[in-house]
């Protein structure tokens, strides 16, 4: 294989012909300099990036009907199912996040690069187009534990892992939730807060939930991390957001949450969720209360219809979320995020 300046990256016109083998794009539609390579088959495409944020503009549709979702690096959905008439071409766009390790960040590297998956009940690709982001794209952060990050093996999926499907091109999803961590954690492995901070925009978003895993943190140690995040992340002219953690699906006989495994009250009798109010009412931050949202919904559904949320079925697991439950979820932060114009209407699906 070729290789080239990873800095600069090619803009590559895929055509449907011949099982969508790599056509460079013409030249007068190739912007100066560029250069690179890319090879796509009927389901999947890869890029030969360095890391970085990156605009991808697909056109999508084929002679016969079809129906095409797009999903990339590690099982980050990007783009939702789109259907297609027979004969239509629809174009869509995105800006992904690429970076090393791909997925959570104590993880293994994954695949250098940026990888797309094509995917739906019959996809079809005419045409795709990636191009460094510009400048002034904006990054959503997420911190987060397990019921966040971007999962790497089926069935399990964090709603930070769903959340890039609902956002326009200009708006990036940098999920870097790990699982198993805590505040106390989070903040003190390098991999973690440390290497976040850095990468901080003035204007750029983070989105910090972090409560499942604080089973032994008192509440003055719990508050005070809280602040330090919102500290550090003001430091770097970001804007936090503060994110109540989703329930855990554990039923009172009267079904209700109404419990503190449900709404995670640790051991010591510290009521994260309220804590997580409090710092964002005193900080002047503002909140996400997915603990309100979610408990709302699952004892909508009560015991039956909520499994499906969670991996109950699958695992027993009254914790984790199904890809079902982790889209829903994403949903909730979506529209609270356009709720409290942290992002403009026009800049999600």
């Amino acid at each position: 294989m070729r290789r080239f300046n990873r800095a600069v990256l090619a803009a590559v016109t895929l055509s449907t012909a011949a099982g969508l083998s790599a056509v460079p794009a013409a030249a007068h539609a190739r912007p100066p300099h560029a250069l690179g390579i890319a090879n796509c088959t009927a389901t999947a495409c890869h890029f030969d990036v360095a890391p970085g944020t990156y605009d991808v503009r697909v056109l999508l549709g084929g002679e016969a009907a079809a129906s095409t979702a797009v999903s990339g690096e590690t099982r980050r959905a990007l783009l939702p199912e789109t259907a297609t008439a027979a004969g239509e071409r629809v174009a869509r766009s995105f800006t992904v996040n690429v970076r090393a390790p791909e997925g959570e960040p104590t993880g293994p590297e994954g695949t250098p690069g940026l990888d797309l998956v094509l995917g739906g009940s019959a996809p079809a690709l005419a045409d795709i187009r990636v191009t460094p982001a510009s400048r002034h794209t904006r990054q959503i952060f997420l911190v987060g534990d397990s019921t966040v990050c971007d999962q790497p093996g089926d069935p399990y999926t964090g709603w930070g892992q769903q959340l890039p499907q609902y956002l326009r091109k200009g708006l990036s999803v940098a999920n870097y939730a790990d699982s198993g961590e805590s505040t106390v954690t989070y903040l003190a492995n390098s991999a973690l807060f440390p290497t976040v901070q850095p990468l901080i925009r003035p204007g750029d978003l983070v989105l910090v939930q972090l409560a499942h895993n604080d089973k032994q943190t008192d509440e003055p140690t719990y508050r005070a991390n809280l602040e330090t995040l919102v500290a550090g992340i003001r430091e770097r002219g970001g804007n936090p957001v503060l994110v109540t953690p989703i329930v855990r699906r554990w039923f009172n006989a009267d079904g209700t949450l109404n419990n503190g495994t449900a709404l995670l009250v640790n051991g010591l009798g510290v009521d994260h969720p309220a804590v997580i109010r409090a710092v964002a009412a005193a900080q002047g931050v503002p909140l996400i209360d997915l603990t309100a949202q979610t408990k709302a919904l699952v004892e909508s559904l009560g015991v039956e219809g909520s499994k499906a949320l969670y991996l109950y079925n699958e695992k027993r697991d009254n914790t984790h979320t199904s890809v079902h439950g982790a889209t829903v979820y994403a949903e909730l932060v979506r529209d609270e995020l356009v709720a409290q114009r942290l992002v403009p209407r026009g800049g999600v699906r």
